[in-house]
């Protein structure tokens, strides 16, 4: 059993199934509200439902340009994710992380950063030439975004990637997909403006004691071999964290500080003595 199949069969086995999802909550089959911190290790940061992306992916189906054929929608992606990175650069997708990481790696000895908002501005992304960027849209699955520079693209690497193993090729993905991914990033782009720590420390009374954050990243000072009991302990006061330790939990950006209270007055407990 993996961490992510433990996570969800202990939600479905206090709360039944999942049967809606809205910013930075679940809604559950058993009519509980839980708040979510993992945010499917970030890919639901912005919130789930995805907002304006969701709406880009209807408005591009309803067209019926599904097909694997050209769109204008590759060039939009490319522009939103040059605008990010805050330089020039050319997009390949791939159908997961390791892959786009793979692919640099496998074609020039080189390895690619991904990129993370709001960490503590010791990377200089528009000067990195190969970083790995994953869509803030949580229903996109896997899927990642190579954006070379171009000043850094190559004839030979172009080459390399078309005849590179089929799990680690790139990838042609459906306009409305495209469309989604895109509104996405520039969702990311406003909420990098928007969200700072103000948002993020007013939760620290309750979440410094099992976490260290940094920025809306939290780390756990809970032990690694008692990891899966503190899931299991928040989920009982209605908060999914991370079940992976080495992926950190997220702040909910915007919720109401009462959705922790549980958590503050029921103190988890390791070997019998409460964490400090």
């Amino acid at each position: 059993m993996t961490q992510l199949d433990f996570l969800s069969e202990e939600i479905a086995k206090r709360y039944g199934t999942v049967k809606r999802a809205r910013g930075s909550f679940l809604y559950t089959e058993k009519g509980v509200r839980l708040t979510d911190l993992y945010q499917e290790g970030g890919r639901a940061i912005l919130g789930w439902g995805g907002n304006s992306a969701f709406t880009q992916f209807k408005n591009v189906l309803s067209r019926g340009i599904t097909g694997s054929f050209p769109t204008d929608f590759s060039y939009r992606l490319q522009k939103a994710v040059s605008e990010l990175l805050a330089s020039t650069r050319k997009v390949f997708v791939f159908h997961t992380k390791e892959a786009a990481l793979h692919a640099v790696r496998s074609c020039l000895s080189k390895d690619a950063c991904v990129w993370k908002p709001w960490t503590d501005g010791s990377v200089a992304w528009s000067s990195e030439d190969f970083v790995v960027v994953e869509p803030p849209l949580p229903w996109s699955g896997g899927i990642s975004i190579l954006a070379v520079r171009s000043d850094a693209l190559t004839d030979c690497f172009s080459d390399a990637l078309e005849h590179m193993d089929v799990p680690f090729r790139s990838v042609v993905v459906p306009a409305p997909l495209l469309a989604a991914m895109t509104r996405s990033v520039y969702n990311m782009i406003a909420a990098v403006q928007e969200r700072e720590e103000k948002h993020w420390f007013v939760y620290d009374s309750v979440l410094a004691k099992y976490w260290t954050r940094k920025g809306p990243y939290l780390y756990p000072k809970v032990d690694m071999d008692k990891y899966n009991d503190f899931i299991l302990h928040c989920l009982d006061q209605g908060i999914v964290i991370s079940p992976f330790y080495d992926v950190p939990s997220i702040v909910p950006f915007g919720v109401d500080r009462g959705v922790f209270t549980k958590l503050k007055n029921r103190s988890f407990l390791c070997q019998d003595k409460e964490i400090h």
